[in-house]
This record gives structure tokens, C-alpha cells and sequence, in this order.
């Protein structure tokens, strides 16, 4: 299954207990997690609800907000939410996944707190056990600038978020079983926008209403690419946009057209058959459907390689500090060590696995982070299984389809994407100037892309494919970036009330490490 993109179309914390920051406003948010009947393709269907909601309730939150959000697993499973984007500076005990954290038992609850630390920009979260993203359980996450930090637009008139995916009305539990079988899942059912189709009927509900003449922050009409992934750009116009798996646009658009219904149109590319999925955007006071005749998309992935070159950082825009983003020049730092991922798909014992550099993740009852924190990582993993590390990463993908590729804790530059294969020589292509910085990359069939990052964000981090089925069948592994002075300037202990599980369920906590 490929996973969800959320797209916000704008016309846009010392003690071991310590993980909220003094200082910075608080928001506070308290969320039942239920089963409930879903049907975005118009297939009645077992879903995931958040406070009664599907999608679940989005996150508007402002640069060095200290969120807390209380979740009740009402569920019959042990359950587990993500902050795709967001990067814990220090603390990656609320990041959520399950080399990091336990899942929460069912009948039970579990309070992140974390800090949305110098960030900004459109993110996401969703749920990581089981196929629960499949069915639910997930919403945006909005980062807002601070008002004393100018942005490079006028305040839009209002502000919307979307969240395209693919669906299979087969349901979560059977997919988790199509793929324990060794199969993998197939086409999809359909695709949906914020849980929904569009009919095309004229009875439609609308995702949002616009005035005329005024500029929203999404998608639709001609789109103004303003940010990506926490990361302002260079601000070009857009009919179309690719927004591969688990990445996160911003746009302006403006409500310049004939006052009347129109389609947002999401669809699936590069595959042999074309889904689409529609949603409503109306004028107010506008009078007329939308049209039935839809754009076609583009057809060649080598126009989506072509758009990912036309992203560029806005070097003269403040993020999240007043400082401009191009004042960090990346460019300039020495490369001290290069990762090759390569990713496959092999048969073990008859059945499918995906897998980074020959080796597929199996994930263990004991989250890694739990085993290290505790003295007993023997126990439960082993280190340095990929001989080659930081600044630089190189991901090939040897297959046919497209892939997306998500690393948690950071953000990484984008400096490149080639066709054909990587050598040395090729740093010559990086784009050392004005790449995006930014959280998730694509590798199209038989290319490379190259990311560049410094390590500099203790904990232990999951770098992961994004399309979830090979996630869950091992395409993943984690980075443990380790603090050797045992300070907490470069990392939290793990906090009162951390949930333990597997091995060191019924072992004494240990003495704080980090002073």
C-alpha cells in the first residue's frame, strides 16, 4: 500500500522527566482512538477514528510550541502514532515508532510531549503498528512561523489541508494477512481526498469554499509552491505537482477563475492502470458543477525527475530563526563518510521480503532504543550491520517501481537524483547551493538520489520506505547517533512514564546516563 501524502494548499524544555520546555506556549490535545465505519471508495469498511474522525483532527501548532497529546488506545490491538517530520531535537523518546517506543496496550493510554523545536512547514502524523495507516489514525500537522519572523508571502485568506492516499476496501486486517503470506498487495481499490470521492454529481460537499479574489494556502487552480517540508522555496507556479509518498507541500492558490465548482484532482502515476480520485473546491456564491473533463496527468516519471530539479531553497526567507536559510551553507561542509542503500525484493523461505543492502528489518519486541538505554542491546540487535556513515547518503533503487524513502530525527538536503548508477565522480552533479531541505526523498527505477546531512541529533532514528508494505516487510533500518560525552545538551534521558515492554519490561530503570 502506498502510503498518504498531505498536501496544505495555502491562496498558506533539565531533568529526565523534562521533555516539555518551559518558556513556550503549550497546547494540549486529548485523543480517544476507536474503531469505526469508514467509506472513502463508498465501501462500507472497518476503520481507525480519532475522536470520531477520519481523517483525525489536525494539529495547528506555532515554531517552539510544546505539544502534548493524551491518547486512549480504545482499541482490541496495541497502537502507535508517528510525527512524520517533526524532529525531536534530543528527545527521540516521543518519536513514536516502534524502534523507539512501545506500543500502547490496548484499554490504555500513553501522553506524548514533545516540542516543535526551530521548525516550520506542513508535516504529518499517522499510525506505524500493524496496517493500521491503511485504515486510519491519521491527520496533518501544521507548524506556523512565529509573528516576529516575516514570510516570504502575504497571510493568506485562509489556510486548508489535504491528504491524498490510496485505498483497498479489503480492510486493514486482511491486508496484514495478505502480506504474513508472503504476497504483496496488489492495485489498490481506489484514491481518496481527506477520506473522500467526489461524485461529480452536483451534490457534493465541498473540501473548502473560496471568495473570489482572494489567495488560499493549498491545492488547485495554477499553484504557488511556497514551502516543503519545513523549508521555504523558491516560489514557482505549478499546474501540477508530484507529491510522492510521504511528502508534504505548501501552495498559494488564488481564486481568480469563474465563480463556480471546481475539481481537485489527485491520481496514482507510473502504474498500468489510472486511479483518480476528486474532490470539490466551490466559490462562494458560485453556481455551476465542475467540469467533467480532467486534465491528463503527466505520463513519464523522467517529468517528474525533471520537476524535483526545478525545487530550490529560498535562500533569502527565514524558517524558523530570523536568520535567512541560505546563511547555512551546506556546501561548503567536507563529506567525512558516504552510506550506500540499495534497496531489493528477495523470497525468504517462500515468502516476499524488501530489503536495504541485503538485509530485511524484522521488528523486535523490545524496541532498540529501550535495549541501549537499558545495557542490553546484545539482547536485542546488533551494531555497525552497514559499514559506511554520516553526511552523506546515497539510496539506489535497483527496481521498477518508484520508491520514497523518510529518515526520522532530521532533515537532509536533496542534493541530487540521477538515472543510472552512483560513483564518486557524480558529486560533481550535487547541487550544493540551493537544495531543499527537507525530510523524504523519491528514487525512481534503476537511479540514485543523493542526500546530504550532518549527525548531529542524538537517539535512535528509523530510516524507512515510505510505501507501507515494504516498510512493514523489513525495507527499514535505524540509525543510533550517540551523545559521547553524556550530556544533556545532546540528548534527554528517557522520561517518567515511558512505556516498557519485551526484555527489559520487569528490569529496574536505570540511574540517568546523561548529565
Amino acid at each position: 500500500m502506498a502510503p498518504l501524502t498531505i498536501i496544505t494548499m495555502f491562496f498558506l524544555w533539565a531533568r529526565s522527566m523534562l521533555t516539555v520546555q518551559g518558556g513556550d506556549p503549550t497546547i494540549t490535545f486529548e485523543w480517544k482512538v476507536t474503531y469505526g465505519t469508514i467509506s472513502p471508495l463508498g465501501v462500507p469498511v472497518k476503520g481507525i477514528l480519532i475522536n470520531g474522525q477520519f481523517p483525525g483532527p489536525n494539529i495547528n501548532s506555532t515554531t517552539n510550541n510544546n505539544v502534548i497529546v493524551n491518547v486512549f488506545n480504545n482499541l482490541d490491538e496495541p497502537f502507535l502514532l508517528t510525527w512524520s517530520g517533526v524532529q525531536h531535537r534530543k528527545n527521540p523518546w516521543q518519536d513514536g515508532v516502534l524502534g523507539t517506543n512501545c506500543p500502547i496496550p490496548p484499554g490504555t493510554n500513553y501522553t506524548y510531549k514533545f516540542q516543535v523545536k526551530d521548525q516550520i512547514g506542513s508535516y504529518m502524523y499517522y499510525p506505524v503498528t500493524a496496517m493500521h495507516k491503511a485504515a486510519g489514525g491519521f491527520g496533518g500537522l501544521r507548524i506556523n512561523s512565529r509573528l516576529l519572523i516575516p514570510v516570504p508571502y502575504a497571510d493568506p485568506a485562509d489556510d486548508y489541508t489535504l491528504i491524498a492516499g490510496d485505498f483497498f476496501n479489503k480492510g486493514y486486517t486482511s491486508l496484514k494477512k495478505v502480506l504474513e503470506s508472503g504476497r504483496n498487495l496488489g492495485r489498490c481499490d481506489g484514491v481518496h481526498i481527506n477520506g473522500k470521492v467526489a461524485k461529480g454529481d452536483g451534490n457534493d460537499e465541498p473540501l473548502f469554499t473560496m471568495e473570489a479574489g482572494k489567495t488560499y494556502k493549498f491545492q488547485g487552480h495554477t499553484m504557488k509552491l511556497v514551502e516543503m517540508e519545513g523549508s521555504h522555496t523558491v516560489q514557482n507556479d505549478y499546474e501540477s505537482l508530484d507529491a510522492h509518498v510521504g511528502q508534504c507541500f505548501s501552495v498559494l492558490v488564488t481564486a481568480n477563475q469563474e465563480p463556480k465548482n471546481y475539481f481537485v484532482v489527485a491520481s496514482i502515476r507510473f502504474t498500468k492502470r489510472e486511479v483518480i480520485a476528486t474532490g470539490v473546491i466551490r466559490y462562494n456564491n458560485g453556481k455551476g458543477a465542475p467540469s467533467p473533463k480532467l486534465p491528463p496527468p503527466p505520463v513519464s516519471w523522467a517529468w517528474s525527475l525533471n520537476q524535483f530539479r526545478t525545487f530550490r531553497w529560498n535562500l533569502t526567507a527565514s524558517a524558523a530563526r530570523p536568520n535567512p536559510q541560505g546563511s547555512y551553507k551546506y556546501g561548503s561542509i567536507n563529506i567525512t563518510r558516504t552510506i550506500k542503500l540499495a534497496n531489493t525484493a528477495h523470497k525468504v523461505d517462500g515468502k516476499l521480503r524488501y530489503a536495504l543492502n541485503g538485509v530485511s528489518y524484522v521488528e523486535p519486541t523490545t524496541p532498540l532504543k529501550l535495549a541501549e538505554y537499558y545495557k542490553v542491546a546484545d539482547k536485542v540487535f546488533k551494531y555497525d550491520n552497514i559499514p559506511d556513515d554520516p553526511p552523506s547518503e546515497i539510496t539506489k533503487n535497483r527496481e521498477t517501481a518508484i520508491q520514497s524513502y523518510h529518515l526520522d530525527g532530521y532533515s537532509f538536503f536533496a542534493a541530487a537524483i540521477e538515472t543510472g548508477n552512483w560513483s564518486p565522480e557524480k558529486r560533481k552533479n550535487y547541487n550544493l547551493l540551493d537544495a531543499v531541505s527537507r525530510h523524504t526523498i523519491q528514487v525512481f527505477p534503476k537511479s540514485w538520489a543523493a542526500i546530504l546531512l550532518t549527525f548531529d541529533n542524538c537517539g535512535m532514528w528509523n530510516i524507512r520506505s515510505e510505501v507501507w508494505d515494504r516498510r512493514y516487510l523489513g525495507q527499514q533500518l535505524y540509525a543510533s547517533v550517540v551523545s559521547p560525552n553524556k550530556s544533556l545538551k545532546d540528548e534527554y534521558n528517557m522520561p517518567d512514564g515511558a512505556l516498557v515492554c519485551g526484555v527489559v519490561e520487569n528490569m529496574p530503570k536505570p540511574p540517568p546516563p546523561y548529565t
